[in-house]
């Protein structure tokens, strides 16, 4: 919540610099270039004008005295005019200040009047609770939707998969990847959780299809990690621990030394390697 708050006290900050910076700046603006000063160099260049149309023979007296005054009058309005203007900087300044105090307020209010306070709350960040009958319903929703078209939607297909394997609905997992189609076939990581879903549908094997999946997703990503524990689980399955070894040790290679599933993996690897060479041993000679 509390950096929310800042966050939203910097942008208004900015949007009142960027609001008030111009009423400020208003009347030192005017200073520099004021409109007596052009007012007068223009007066200055008409009456030196007027003065040389005079001593050219262009104007009689009478009405170069007569445009010299109406000049000056001129003059003297613009100034009286000007000096009017002046206190305009004052509301100009008002203005600012009225500005940079309530558009923090109205901010405040409508959010309090129509935001979700709660939401800035760490409480409000978490996300809402469902029970189980919601969740149930939400699943049967979405797989009604699914049998209405197929094959528009892979995507679909595969959120409900992992729905029905959360739940422990594994058959019901296995045939939802299975109509994902390619979008399973090119994804080890997809690959992987078909695998797995297979094989708790069958009671924990990973003989078979599961295999065939996982190889594939290895050939797919060799380094995949998913993939690799368990075709070394599926290679120990079926007593080829050599093979379990090596997915494992590739595995290994990827973790931080020191973390506790490095630790328990290298205890999974010695054990599949004293099982390898015990094996080894058994075998007769002259046998591959």
């Amino acid at each position: 919540m509390t950096g929310f708050l800042i966050g939203a006290a910097l942008l208004v900050a900015l949007t009142l610099l960027l609001l008030i910076a111009p009423l400020v700046r208003r009347r030192a603006a005017g200073a520099e270039a004021s409109r007596r000063a052009i007012n007068a160099g223009i007066y200055r260049d008409q009456l030196a004008e007027l003065e040389r149309d005079f001593a050219a023979g262009g104007l009689d007296r009478p009405d170069y005295e007569e445009s010299r005054r109406e000049l000056q009058r001129r003059l003297l309005e613009d100034a009286a005019g000007e000096e009017a203007a002046a206190p305009h900087g004052q509301p100009a300044r008002k203005s600012a200040l009225f500005i940079g105090l309530s558009l923090p307020i109205a901010a405040a209010l409508i959010y309090f009047s129509l935001g979700n306070l709660p939401a800035l709350t760490p409480e409000g960040a978490k996300p809402p609770k469902f029970t189980a009958q919601q969740i149930e319903e939400m699943v049967a929703k979405l797989a009604e939707r699914m049998e209405q078209d197929p094959q528009a939607d892979p995507k679909g297909w595969v959120m409900l998969a992992r729905s029905y394997k959360a739940m422990g609905r594994y058959e019901e997992a296995t045939r939802a990847f299975g109509k994902a189609g390619k979008l399973v076939d090119e994804d080890p990581h997809l690959l992987s959780e078909h695998a797995e879903a297979l094989a708790l549908a069958t009671g924990g094997s990973l003989r078979g299809r599961p295999s065939e999946l996982l190889a594939r997703a290895l050939k797919l990503d060799p380094d995949f990690p998913d993939a690799l524990v368990l075709a070394g689980t599926a290679a120990y399955e079926r007593e080829d621990f050599a093979a379990a070894a090596a997915h494992w040790e590739r595995l290994l290679k990827r973790l931080p030394p020191e973390s506790e599933d490095a630790q328990s993996l290298a205890e999974s690897i010695k054990k599949a390697r004293a099982a390898a060479q015990k094996q080894t041993r058994k075998k007769p000679a002259g046998k591959p």
